[in-house]
């Protein structure tokens, strides 16, 4: 008799236990629904959601959210205000109450939308996690950043989110490493797969667009290194050249002088020596003269690539403070 009261009495208390629980589940599904029930996602929705492979969940918790792609940049930091001295090109409201994307117009950078919308949305699934699933992600996030993580650009990233969310790093790091980094290590995989059906479909997208940027510096830095050398080289020719033509100039008073005093003999003598420095300053002379075509020709294209790369960087660029200084 005793025997069964204390198994009642444990059925109670785990049924306490589970019931905020399942009122928890019970109010995400009541308001899900509710967001839901009147909405149809925008065709541009849908094709991010189809486009980033998302799972039928993850598609749920998308639409949830009202997702709207906003194309200008005035439009767009109404509803993402925050940080407006930095470049933002996403945010997610907390509550699963909205995520909004810059919807960036240059075709070079297809893909941004994209992995703009893969990035939020896992906001919105790091929210919804329990309070032991979160734990164990924020475990392999961090070994992985501590242990593992070696690109610079991502690292940067991280350290930024440090020193403007420090409450927020790990949520962060959730979104940024499932979209940016192509290999994780296997529990990361793992946890991700359940939310994206080819998550390599979404790193595409960030590596396509991120190359435009990558590209574009490589070659300005490749080119200054060799406008640095270039210079190098005719201030050396510049300086021979002025030596050149101060013994030019020597030579010539020396050669004048042996003339004038009637010394033809001397000044015969001395001709062809001259003529010859004559011409050596005069294939040297020509020879600057190709460099600094050549150094001139190299600025051109540099600064056409570099007008390219501010191009992209103003296509991205959602600060306010920038944009009332257009």
């Amino acid at each position: 008799m005793s025997s069964s009261k204390r198994f009642f009495g444990i059925v109670i208390l785990l049924a306490l236990i589970a019931a905020p629980f399942v009122v928890w589940r019970q109010w995400n599904a009541i308001y899900d629904w509710s967001r839901l029930r009147d909405y149809s996602p925008p065709a541009d929705v849908v094709s991010l959601a189809d486009q980033d492979t998302f799972n039928a969940y993850t598609k749920h918790l998308f639409y949830v959210n009202h997702p709207q792609l906003l194309s200008t940049v005035t439009s767009f930091r109404q509803y993402c205000p925050e940080n407006e001295n930095t470049i933002v090109l996403g945010c997610y409201h907390p509550d699963q109450d909205g995520i909004y994307i810059y919807n960036v117009q240059d075709p070079s950078l297809a893909g941004v939308a994209q992995v703009t919308a893969a990035h939020e949305v896992l906001h919105s699934i790091y929210a919804r996690l329990s309070t032991k699933d979160r734990a164990a992600l924020d475990s392999e996030l961090q070994d992985y950043y501590q242990n593992d993580l070696h690109d610079q650009r991502v690292l940067a990233e991280v350290a930024l989110y440090q020193q403007t969310e420090p409450n927020s790093v790990m949520d962060e790091m959730s979104c940024t490493f499932g979209t940016e980094i192509a290999s994780l290590p296997s529990p990361l995989e793992a946890y991700y797969s359940r939310y994206f059906n080819n998550r390599q479909a979404i790193v595409a997208f960030e590596q396509n667009y991120e190359g435009e940027f990558t590209s574009r510096t490589n070659q300005i830095n490749a080119y200054d290194a060799q406008l640095a050398a270039l210079k190098q080289q005719i201030s050396n020719e510049e300086s021979t050249l002025s030596a050149q033509l101060n013994q030019i100039n020597s030579d010539r008073a020396r050669l004048d002088s042996q003339r004038n005093s009637g010394d033809i003999g001397g000044y015969n003598a001395g001709v062809d020596s001259f003529n010859s420095e004559v011409d050596s300053y005069n294939s040297g002379l020509n020879q600057l003269q190709a460099n600094i075509s050549d150094y001139n020709n190299l600025v051109t294209t540099r600064n056409s690539i570099a007008g390219e790369l501010e191009t992209l960087d103003q296509a991205i660029d959602t600060r306010l403070t920038t944009q009332s200084a257009q």
